[in-house]
């Protein structure tokens, strides 16, 4: 199969960038077995990230495991974010890991960084584990703070809690490739879409160190109410966006 016929089979599959994608698919596989497996996956409506086995993200290529959530590129907004407020010897939380991804990039190029990574997931936490091996051995698995090792607390620096925000019902609604194939807890946030962020802000003050921040994100119309739980936790939040790519970050500091 050339470029040009695997371009035409994507394209009439409804992916946006046939031609980006066969590039990657054509690079990835070993032979034309392999090729053939692959594309008849893509074009059944399976991730492409899913169908290579990692993605790219920040300029660091993760393994990505079936049914985990595929970092976002929009996201580079909240790892840019937490860099700026990272130093030397501080300790990162990455509540909601998944993959990985936000903690690894984070923490890159920083010396004595003690980075500790948590996920409900299984699947998650397994693939977290292999992405962090070079970072840290510290992934484990579990609800929220609930298995975080009790000896952080009143000590992270940074937390980045990328927790679920789209609405239960607007689970729907989302594109299939997310909606079949990540799973449903890596997505949904309840019926406004804060649930997790309200349990996280609960928390959050009791794990962070004084200055510490914690950095989540939340769509535009949920900023009053994300703020709202942030300041009832007892955490003063701002909010970084970017315009271009529409995503916003909320930064919660303790003071």
């Amino acid at each position: 199969m050339n470029h040009a016929e695997l371009t035409k089979r994507l394209r009439a599959a409804g992916c946006v960038f046939a031609e980006e994608e066969a590039d990657r698919l054509l690079a990835a596989a070993p032979d034309t077995e392999a090729l053939e497996s692959m594309v008849a996956r893509r074009t059944a409506g399976v991730p492409l990230e899913h169908v290579l086995g990692f993605a790219d993200f920040a300029g660091v290529r993760l393994e990505i495991a079936e049914g985990v959530f595929v970092p976002r590129h929009r996201t580079e907004l909240l790892t840019t974010t937490a860099r700026a407020l990272l130093h030397d010897g501080a300790t990162v939380l990455d509540l909601c890991c998944g993959t990985g991804a936000l903690g690894l990039v984070a923490v890159r190029g920083f010396a004595g960084v003690r980075l500790v990574a948590t996920d409900i997931d299984p699947r998650a936490v397994d693939c977290a584990r292999r992405n962090l091996s070079a970072v840290t051995d510290e992934v484990f698995a579990g609800d929220l703070f609930s298995a975080v090792p009790p000896e952080l607390r009143g000590t992270v620096d940074v937390l980045l809690a990328n927790v679920p925000y789209v609405p239960t019902a607007e689970i729907a609604r989302l594109p299939e490739e997310f909606r079949v194939h990540e799973a449903r807890a890596a997505l949904d946030g309840g019926t406004d879409g804060l649930d997790v962020l309200r349990r996280v802000a609960a928390e959050a003050p009791h794990w962070l160190a004084p200055g510490g921040a914690l950095l989540t994100e939340a769509a535009t119309e949920q900023l009053g109410a994300a703020h709202a739980a942030l300041r009832a936790g007892g955490l003063d939040p701002r909010t970084v966006t970017d315009e271009e790519t529409e995503t916003n970050v909320v930064v919660a500091s303790r003071p």
